[in-house]
């Protein structure tokens, strides 16, 4: 089976930005959690 031109960049367009967007998160700051005080500070602010 032989893969015609447009077919193989489509391929590797959906490789390049797959892996992009795997790459966009790392570096990514902050916490990974809700901290407890959040809830308060969101009350108050009410």
């Amino acid at each position: 089976m032989r893969i015609c031109w447009p077919q193989a960049i489509m391929i590797l367009l959906v490789v390049i930005l797959g892996i992009g967007s795997m790459l966009s998160g790392c570096g990514k700051k902050g916490p990974l959690y809700i901290p407890k005080d959040a809830g308060k500070q969101l009350q108050q602010s009410l």
